[in-house]
């Protein structure tokens, strides 16, 4: 297709609107676990510690990055990928339900599997399904495609945790788990609706029979069940490379929100007051770092996607997928070390300093996420075997369930020393791992190569 007639099909927006709705709730969710568990019972919390908050933390996000696997390995095989969506959603809304009801831990552990297993139908599986609306001549589109499915992912956020976040701190907490079941009820509606919409009958039956179906002639399937290739091989080696190195990323990434929680947040908020949240009369609930890290991405998702369109136009082509998760990699650390820098500022909580710090540290995070993270999908519609798609494209958030596992551990192991030892730390070693990742990435970009004749 040339570029010229291009059209983006309306089931484009079906997908990434059902993104919008569902990433309202969960991070509005993640958000108010931190919150929700060391809020004592007269504010309507759990009362329970600040450890526990960040474990609960960690959970929720590493169990809703390792289903997707799972969910992907069905969707190649089995059933319907348009079926396995609004089931998700479903299971989603019952998980919500119970934190609403929680009266300890007990219901929060049913609220995170049940989530779990609802992103698992759903996160990796919607990707696949937008990514096929797109033909195969154009998927030099597909950077574009999903860093504007990214901007949708990040509205959704924002105004989660701009909003319902004030709704939690004014009113209840329990009923902003309510308004979460509530809307990825009503995505789940949008979806059933929507999907009559979807182009090129994406997601009708399962991604595998999908491809059987478009094989023209008997030696095609048999390309298709053939064993792997020296070629897609070394896609594959490539696509786990980039995988491994994201998962540093996220690692990093996540552990930073709960010293801005924690440290940094207000002590109305359970914070130990290191910055100051105020303006004027109003206290900026701490929600609102995430919305400035979603706001940042929505703002930076159009941009980047002509950026990627240009810079691919240009004879030596596009810059590498490795050299992009370098530079995020980097630009994480630089966002660290100005958080280590607030501390230095506030000596430790003797004086809060200024929230426009903290706004540096989202904004760099932000940018260095924006980078690398949104492409990944498309780094891996492009040159994923056919036969592993579906499974690649939950192997790509599979990292992030160890970083999600292992980031509420991490902070807590880092209390036991003083903070601008322990970020500082921190700091030398993401910045060591960008650093590595950009030199040794023309070597590593000969992975992806070009198909065998």
């Amino acid at each position: 297709m040339e570029k010229g007639k291009f059209k983006w099909p309306f089931g484009f927006y079906v997908c990434s609107l059902s993104f919008t709705f569902e990433r309202c709730a969960y991070y509005t969710a993640k958000w108010l676990m931190a919150i929700f568990v060391v809020a004592t019972a007269a504010e309507g919390g759990l009362g329970l510690t600040k450890a526990d908050g960040a474990m609960m933390s960690s959970f929720i996000v590493a169990f809703t990055y390792i289903t997707p696997v799972v969910g992907g390995f069905i969707a190649d095989r089995w059933v319907s990928p348009r079926l396995l969506v609004p089931v998700g959603e479903i299971i989603m809304g019952i998980g919500y339900l119970f934190a609403w009801k929680a009266t300890g831990k007990a219901s929060l552990y049913i609220m995170i599997v049940l989530v779990s297993i609802g992103t698992g139908l759903f996160k990796g599986i919607v990707s696949g399904v937008n990514g096929r609306q797109f033909p195969k001549a154009d998927e030099d589109m597909l950077n574009s495609v999903f860093s504007i499915q990214y901007s949708f992912v990040n509205i959704g956020s924002f105004c989660g945790t701009t909003f319902l976040s004030l709704l939690a701190i004014n009113v209840d907490y329990r009923l902003t788990f309510l308004v979460c079941a509530l809307l990825v009820f009503w995505d789940a509606i949008w979806w059933v609706f929507g999907q009559r919409f979807i182009a090129n009958d994406a997601g009708k039956v399962p991604f595998l029979v999908d491809n059987r179906v478009e094989a023209v002639d008997e030696s095609a399937k048999e390309k298709d069940s053939a064993p792997l290739t020296s070629n897609e091989k070394k896609r594959v080696a490539a696509i786990l490379l980039c995988t491994f190195f994201s998962g540093v990323f996220w690692l990093i990434w996540y552990m930073v929100y709960l010293p801005v929680y924690y440290e940094f947040g207000p002590v109305s908020q359970k914070g130990l007051g290191w910055a100051n949240w105020t303006i004027g009369n109003f206290e900026m609930p701490t929600a609102w770092f995430d919305s400035m890290n979603a706001l940042t991405c929505i703002v930076l998702g159009p941009i980047l996607a002509v950026v990627w369109a240009k810079m691919a136009a240009r004879p030596k082509g596009d810059m590498s997928m490795f050299k992009k998760t370098a530079l995020g990699i980097i630009l994480l650390g630089l966002g660290v070390a100005v958080m280590v820098a607030a501390g230095v500022m506030s000596g430790e909580g003797e004086r809060p300093v200024g929230i426009w710090l903290i706004i540096v540290v989202s904004l760099l995070m932000s940018v260095g996420e924006m980078l690398f993270s949104p492409l990944g999908n498309s780094f891996i519609n492009k040159f994923a075997p056919k036969k592993l798609l579906g499974t690649l494209l939950g192997v790509w958030p599979l990292i992030i369930f160890f970083s999600g596992l292992l980031y509420g551990p991490l902070y807590n192991w880092l209390q036991n020393f003083r903070f601008l030892y322990a970020f500082s730390g921190v700091t030398a070693a993401i910045l060591a791992c960008g650093i590595i990742l950009w030199v040794l990435s023309p070597r590593l970009d000969a992975l992806v190569v070009k198909d065998e004749e």
